[in-house]
């Protein structure tokens, strides 16, 4: 009696094959994007500057000036993510994160060693500079300055008109790099203010001294929330916000509503009430949205908002329309709303 045995394969696990990739190389994945960490030095008491060599599965060739990663750390047997700005990528295939050491992934972050290998995510954000030769102001402070500096790398590849670039901050942290840049290229206009030394803030009058004809022309801002605020009532006072960009790299400490609005997330027929952002509200109810950043950088938590009233707790923009997409983590309910999730 002849018995005819037939095997069918299951279907290979990319996690399997990433376990044995990684016995031979750290950063051999499948699909992932793994990154061997090759430097870490100190730039400031509270920041320091992590270089890192991706494997092939990252997309250099995407890469925008502005733009950020996400790091996931292992901490205390959880896995954490946090967005930094990519200050700079070399022709070797190299990136350098400026990271300030202010919360439990940057805290991380500073410990890491050399060989060690960590998780990224693709090149993300809408931080990017504009096209042409139009003139720009770079307006940074505190670790702002790491997606401002990079900004100006492509503004001067750009060949841009003019460029002005303001810095607030207590530490000369990437200084003596501008000054030498501005001393290089006519078409840069430095202006660096040490707040330690003299409390010197955003105002309209600093900016229509130092660049008169500012609502006129495209400005990017990233530091501080209360710099945020204060640019953001600057050029709304000139009607010149279609000017204004804005990165925000931390996220913004919200208080809980007075107003607990019902939500309801449409195809997954889930309800809850909200009294904080969007996701953080899911997440108390015991829901699991899909999430990055945090911070409304990674756009890993846009939906759809079918109906009701949002606003976005970063830019304090009111939305009312319905068929919007939003992004959950920095946005809060102001009426009762539906999502397509």
């Amino acid at each position: 009696m002849n018995a005819t045995l037939s095997y069918q394969p299951h279907l290979v696990r990319e996690d399997f094959v990433d376990f044995v990739l990684q016995k031979i190389n750290v950063t051999w994945a499948w699909k992932r994007v793994l990154a061997e960490v090759i430097a870490v030095q100190s730039l400031h008491t509270d920041m320091v500057l992590i270089k890192l060599k991706p494997n092939r599965n990252f997309k250099f060739d995407q890469v925008r000036a502005g733009q950020s990663i996400l790091l996931t750390l292992l901490i205390d047997g959880v896995y954490q993510q946090r967005s930094y700005s990519i200050i700079k990528v070399t022709p070797q295939g190299e990136i350098s994160l400026g990271i300030k050491v202010q919360g439990l992934v940057s805290s991380a972050a500073q410990r890491l060693h050399v060989g060690e290998c960590i998780e990224i995510s693709q090149p993300q954000g809408e931080f990017t500079l504009h096209q042409g030769q139009q003139p720009a102001i770079l307006i940074a402070s505190g670790s702002g300055i790491t997606a401002i500096y990079s900004l100006l790398q492509q503004a001067l590849k750009q060949q841009l008109k003019q460029i002005h670039v303001i810095y607030f901050n207590r530490a000369e942290i990437f200084h003596a790099e501008l000054k030498a840049l501005a001393e290089k290229h006519p078409e840069l206009h430095y202006h660096f203010f040490n707040t330690a030394e003299q409390k010197q803030h955003l105002t309209e009058d600093l900016l229509q001294k130092l660049v008169p004809d500012y609502a006129q022309t495209a400005t990017y801002v990233c530091g501080h929330h209360g710099m945020m605020e204060q640019a953001n009532e600057i050029y709304a006072q000139q009607s010149a916000q279609s000017q204004l960009h804005q990165e925000f790299f931390m996220p913004v400490q919200v208080e809980q509503s007075n107003e607990a609005q019902p939500i309801v997330f449409r195809r997954s027929q889930q309800n809850f009430i909200a009294t904080t952002t969007l996701l953080s509200s899911a997440e108390q109810a015991g829901l699991r949205p899909q999430h990055g950043c945090r911070m409304g950088v990674c756009n890993q938590c846009t939906c759809t908002k079918v109906s009701g009233v949002t606003q976005n707790i970063l830019t304090g923009e009111i939305d009312d329309q319905p068929n919007r997409a939003i992004k959950l983590c920095v946005n809060q309910a102001l009426s009762p709303v539906t999502i397509d999730l």
